[in-house]
């Protein structure tokens, strides 16, 4: 029998080496929250990277997850290349005008450096802070935008799907230089106290193009960038659908998958099992508007579905839980978690889903 784990790490790699530890874990990737907590406006939380750690640190010390995540907001790395930031007050920061205007830009395209990019030096230290804080209690997951898909906020969705439809040489121009980017700014969060990066490529989901373009495109990058990463990559496809593609996530060399709620759980265990690890797959949309009662319920059927044997972490579908979601909703998350996910789960026999 696995003996019980005491650290939220312990906890994780358990889980990882698809055995059970003392329960399921809880990943709770709160990006915004940190601002409530110090009363703050989102521009003025993410303006110091010792905000965040403060944030992250009473998030975790209020609701008792197994995870800290120093993630500033996606748009960061359109920053770092020079692009603008547009701040809101409810939800997180976006980017603004593309930096790619025309196909002609990729020609002269060069990738910023990390080391000279003050938004990114910011959000480092904050990874090299919070590994301070929690040292080998509780995993750093970091994230970054996958190559293949840091072209949508770089030059707009349309015209990046028509990029790859009508000009693979500029495309793959596109690719060469983002990867390059991607490998440096991954390698320096992991050099800084990241545990794992959580890769986050949308565009490679069955619900956004088919199979055959994702293993022509997608599946290639991905592949070539675990391949000079200096630690475990998390595949991310951010509420997209990973099913149709599971068994190629899974040759591409990545530790875990992040799962789509629009999908059945036990399916994807059963893919899955023994694997890769799955992580999710919580409604993060559902979960600003669920009771207490609601949140149970979702929590015990993820559970129920992919708990047995390890290799499950419970957590939102989207790698972001939206500002909206209140405390109520999250405690009554991780209370959930607790009560439903201890190991032996006995009770899943008898359980209906």
């Amino acid at each position: 029998m696995d003996q019980p784990s005491t650290t939220s790490l312990e906890r994780t790699l358990t889980t990882l080496g698809h055995n059970e530890p003392d329960r399921v874990p809880l990943f709770l990737f709160l990006t915004m929250h940190g601002a409530k907590e110090l009363g703050m406006s989102l521009a003025e939380y993410f303006s110091r990277p010792e905000n965040v750690v403060e944030g992250q640190m009473r998030l975790r010390a209020r609701y008792g997850h197994d995870c800290v995540y120093p993630l500033f907001y996606a748009a960061a790395e359109v920053e770092a290349w020079g692009g603008e930031v547009l701040f809101f007050d409810d939800g997180p920061p976006n980017a603004g005008e593309p930096i790619i205007r025309k196909r002609s830009d990729i020609t002269s395209l060069e990738p910023p450096r990390v080391s000279e990019s003050p938004v990114l030096q910011k959000s480092l230290r904050a990874i090299e802070l919070l590994k301070s804080e929690v040292g080998d209690e509780a995993p750093v997951i970091a994230a970054a935008i996958s190559p293949f898909s840091l072209p949508v906020m770089q030059m707009g969705f349309d015209s990046y799907l028509d990029l790859i439809y009508e000009d693979r040489e500029l495309f793959w121009r596109l690719m060469e230089v983002n990867q390059e980017f991607h490998v440096e700014w991954v390698n320096a969060q992991l050099d800084a106290g990241a545990t794992a990066i959580g890769y986050f490529d949308p565009v490679s989901s069955g619900t956004i193009i088919p199979r055959e373009l994702y293993l022509e495109t997608g599946y290639e990058i991905a592949s070539r960038v675990t391949e000079r990463a200096n630690g475990p990559l998390a595949i991310h496809l951010a509420s997209g659908r990973c099913l149709p593609i599971i068994d190629d996530i899974i040759a591409s060399g990545a530790a875990v998958v992040g799962v789509s709620a629009l999908e059945d759980i036990r399916l994807l265990k059963a893919a899955c099992s023994g694997r890769i690890t799955i992580l999710g797959n919580l409604n993060g949309i559902e979960m600003r508007r669920w009771t207490h009662e609601e949140a149970e319920s979702a929590v015990k059927e993820a559970i129920a579905g992919a708990g047995q044997g390890g290799g499950f972490i419970l957590a939102d579908n989207h790698g972001e839980i939206p500002f909206q979601v209140p405390d109520e909703v999250l405690f009554a998350v991780s209370e959930a978690a607790r009560k439903w996910g201890s190991y032996p789960l006995d009770w899943v026999d008898e359980y209906g889903v």
